[in-house]
């Protein structure tokens, strides 16, 4: 397993970008009059999901950094949502509609995944992101 030093080390966020890129795709396609409706909110909702990943692992801390992995998840589900609609009014082919479902379900499951992670390591690191023995909390 390598070191993440960054977060365009990170899978999910790799993953995430490549999903933007589909939905700018899907979403070119869109009738004009869904330019500033349907297809920006898809377009937002999706960079969303990758720009908190990258903000939370720049931030300090693994509580800020799940903060923004819960956004990410949100900001996912709410991508889900207008896909569905999308392939709903017939702006997005099923077939088109089912591999971007795809992707954000693997995206769903790798980003609960390091939510755990992250949240495993709060549990060994102190606030500060030192590590803490039990003991040491002890009055002095």
């Amino acid at each position: 397993m390598s070191v993440i030093k960054s977060f365009r080390d990170l899978v999910v966020w790799q993953k995430a970008v490549d999903l933007v890129v589909k939905c700018y795709a899907v979403t070119k396609r869109f009738p004009a009059t869904e330019r500033y409706g349907l297809a920006s909110q898809i377009q937002r909702a999706a960079v969303s999901i990758a720009a908190n990943i990258a903000e939370g692992h720049g931030r300090n801390g693994p509580a800020v950094f799940l903060h923004h992995l819960s956004i990410s998840r949100g900001s996912l589900r709410e991508l889900e949502t207008e896909l569905i609609l999308g392939n709903r009014l017939g702006y997005i082919k099923d077939e088109t509609f089912h591999e971007l479902a795809a992707a954000t379900d693997e995206i769903a499951r790798m980003l609960y995944g390091l939510s755990a992670k992250v949240s495993a390591s709060r549990s060994v690191a102190g606030s500060d992101g030192s590590e803490q023995r039990a003991d040491s909390k002890r009055a002095s």
